[in-house]
């Protein structure tokens, strides 16, 4: 059997279109390097997967969080619907083991990468749908996500870091995270970006990822530790209104400050 042949099977869904589903398996680049080989490439299904998996989760977070308000909900959809997100779902069904890609870009970060497992679960849910209708489609997505959807996770653990650090500075400081690339190191085909982020002059965090994006993330992500930290640290210092290193107990219980300065005046 081929890939598609393999995942429908596993999928265990009444598929019939399979050359609809290798389609949805096959990337650009590798129909670029076999031209006319396959029906086309994914990316129109993954125009229409996107809007679908947006709105099945959206009704299943809607049904299963009755208390939530609107940003609390838009928060767990875009933790699910990220690339990110979308990466572990299509995980979660090894998706990236069915997946055709040239050589280049298997060479370059191979199926697994988060983007492209991303892109691949889009087009698989939009050949569904076309394929076996919205309500298969629809339930099979909120079963594969029923994870995420269900999870009570507090709003704040729900954003992405750099939305968290921006937030966290505005509340505290006043100013904006800024961003800086220091260098871009490697072909254009594979570069790896190194970001420091840094807030009213200072440098609060640095980050390396193969794209601009990812690096900043996870610059961000080290600044909102670093904030944590030093939030902690204060959290921990004596309240100002406590005893002075003078004001120390004596044996019977008196305050032995007029001891102290009786001492110094001596």
């Amino acid at each position: 059997m081929d890939r598609a042949d393999l995942l429908a099977e596993q999928l265990g869904l009444p598929i019939r279109d399979r050359r609809l589903l290798a389609q949805a398996l096959t990337h650009t680049s590798w129909l670029h390097e076999h031209p006319g080989e396959a029906a086309g490439h994914n990316e129109r299904l993954e125009f229409l997967g996107d809007a679908v998996v947006n709105l099945a989760v959206s009704e299943a977070l809607y049904i299963r969080h009755p208390d939530d308000d609107e940003g609390v909900l838009s928060a767990r959809r875009a933790a699910i619907v990220s690339a990110t997100g979308l990466a572990t779902l299509a995980s979660r069904i090894d998706l990236g083991m069915f997946l055709s890609l040239g050589e280049g870009e298997a060479g370059r970060a191979g199926p697994g990468r988060p983007s492209i497992m991303a892109s691949g679960f889009e087009a698989l849910v939009g050949a569904l749908l076309l394929d076996i209708g919205w309500d298969l489609t629809r339930d099979w997505v909120i079963r594969t996500a029923r994870p995420e959807i269900d999870a009570g996770l507090p709003p704040a653990s729900l954003k992405s870091p750099k939305s968290r650090l921006q937030e966290e500075t505005q509340r505290t400081i006043g100013g904006r995270p800024a961003y800086r690339v220091l260098e871009a190191v490697g072909p254009d085909h594979d570069k790896v970006f190194r970001v420091e982020v840094s807030v009213a002059g200072e440098v609060l965090g640095m980050g390396v990822g193969r794209s601009r994006r990812v690096a900043e993330t996870a610059a961000a992500a080290e600044a909102v530790t670093v904030l944590a930290a030093r939030a902690a640290e204060a959290d921990a210092e004596p309240e100002s209104g406590g005893q002075a290193p003078d004001e120390v107990q004596s044996a019977d219980g008196s305050n032995g400050a007029g001891t102290h300065v009786a001492k110094r005046a001596g």
